[in-house]
């Protein structure tokens, strides 16, 4: 972990994606924490995603909004590396809430309001997000004037984002496929209607405690088919919130509403009549004292210097299995007014397919791994600067890391004519399982590690051709998932 970046203290690492990493720092000017993106080393000397980054601070530097992401600086490494200095969402993520609870009706709305109103910032500066789903939600804790503290949602991570006036010359085929409208991934040139689509599918997670689609594929997405009743025996809403939400979701654009803002007065409205039914009216979330916080300001050491707070991370919370039923019937069961809608997850597939952007590689994960998907590539260390197929999927963002417990899968192909010897060790895990050798067929070694934070951890690599391999890590909380995470892994083409 680096000490500095720039003139910031860095405390400890927030997350990492397949283009950069953000790391909590500590502006010790203005005596605040503060968030700082940088670019992934492997991808410094690519131009396009270099501008892409830095596309990024400048779109969002020129929204003025309370519900989008801000921009306070940015700067280069001595490595060369850029990097972008962003207002802290000490509260996480909506992605983070909705793995341990769900929201009330009232809340549900309130989070869409609020993230249309940062859309529409970006809307009315000619900025497309193109990739609203739980993940890019932020939350974060604000001091109110007659001193209690309440949470704000912004709109964050414009990686995927374009100015509207370049989508007609530049059509970025990208979005995640279960909230992506369905002509950005026909790859037609998106405008802000593609953002509405993709909070109306948002919206209707929120309030229906599960999906609209379930796509695992852009291809999908493309033809999403016709849309699930909102509505069931458990959790009846008007007619009207169900016209609204398909008008958002129409296929074809033109019938969607004229903009972001016209979608979320026509769903409060319809829904009003559900909040005041439910008896559960408080509209905001809580401060959640569990997720991510900044902890104590850096304190100087004997020579003068400040240094970073050595606050343990808190652990990240496990999604517990949950029960969609009435407000009424989870407070009978003494669940809490927050465990009337929730992220369902009860009647999607068991698992989920998922391809590279090149058609290279595949591997079929448990369908609970949907937080993390990055299937554009990789620079394997062995290679230069050339990019090779790559896929990463998991529990979140972060599931690689030593001490996560969380799951996932990496699949990467880079250069190599023998399999190595030595495999990445983890030491984070109690047991490494002596190297398993396979002559049959394509050669390969496999590693199995146990007593590991989040259960299992499996190195292999397999010889697929004369000068390539194919290197698999798969974290797992048990050996037989790992087993059929693994036995899943194709390639295509070589």
């Amino acid at each position: 972990m680096p000490q500095r970046l720039g003139r910031y203290v860095v405390r400890r690492r927030i997350g990492n994606g397949a283009f950069a990493t953000v790391w909590l720092a500590y502006d010790e000017q203005l005596d605040s924490p503060v968030a700082i993106k940088v670019l992934a080393d492997n991808w410094t000397e690519d131009a396009h995603i270099r501008k892409r980054f830095q596309e990024e601070g400048r779109y969002l530097r020129k929204v003025e909004s309370p519900h989008v992401v801000s921009v306070y600086d940015a700067g280069e490494l001595d490595d060369g590396r850029p990097y972008l200095v962003m207002s802290y969402a000490d509260q996480g993520t909506l992605a983070d809430r909705l793995e341990v609870e769900g929201l009330t009706v009232a809340q549900a709305v309130e989070v869409v309001r609020q993230v249309g109103s940062g859309l529409q910032a970006l809307h009315d500066r000619d900025i497309v997000h193109r990739d609203v789903k739980p993940a890019n939600v932020l939350f974060r804790s604000v001091n109110g004037q007659t001193g209690d503290t309440t949470v704000r949602a912004m709109v964050g991570d414009l990686g995927l984002g374009r100015a509207l006036d370049m989508s007609s010359r530049l059509t970025m085929v990208a979005g995640t496929p279960s909230y992506v409208a369905p002509e950005q991934a026909r790859a037609e040139a998106p405008d802000a209607r593609a953002d509405q689509y993709s909070l109306a599918a948002l919206a209707y997670l929120l309030l229906a405690g599960r999906p609209a689609y379930q796509h695992t594929s852009l291809v999908e997405a493309g033809h999403p088919g016709q849309l699930p009743p909102l509505s069931t025996e458990e959790r009846p809403f008007p007619a009207e919130v169900e016209v609204v939400l398909r008008r958002g979701l129409a296929l074809d654009r033109e019938e969607r509403y004229p903009d972001v803002a016209a979608f979320v007065a026509a769903l409060e409205a319809a829904v009003a009549p559900a909040v005041e039914g439910s008896g559960v009216t408080e509209a905001w979330l809580p401060v959640d004292p569990d997720l991510t916080q900044p902890g104590p300001r850096p304190v100087p050491t004997s020579g003068g210097a400040q240094v970073a707070s050595t606050e343990p991370r808190r652990p990240h919370r496990r999604r517990r299995a949950v029960v969609v039923g009435t407000v009424v019937g989870l407070l009978g069961l003494g669940l809490g007014v927050a465990g009337g809608y929730v992220a369902q997850r009860s009647t999607e597939p068991d698992v989920r397919t998922v391809d590279d952007v090149e058609g290279t590689l595949t591997v079929t994960v448990p369908a609970g791994w949907d937080r993390a998907d990055a299937d554009q590539g990789w620079r394997p260390p062995n290679a230069d600067s050339a990019v090779f197929p790559a896929l990463s999927v998991g529990t979140s963002a972060t599931w690689s890391e030593e001490d996560s417990t969380g799951h996932g899968v990496f699949v990467g192909l880079l250069p190599g004519d023998e399999i190595p010897e030595q495999l990445p060790q983890h030491p984070e895990c109690d047991t490494t399982g002596t190297p398993v050798r396979d002559t049959t067929g394509d050669a390969s070694t496999t590693v199995v590690m146990t007593g590991c934070p989040g259960g299992v951890t499996v190195e292999r690599v397999v010889q697929v051709t004369s000068d390539t391999l194919l290197w698999v890590q798969v974290r797992t909380p048990d050996r037989a998932t790992a087993n059929r995470v693994l036995d899943s892994v194709e390639t295509h083409g070589l």
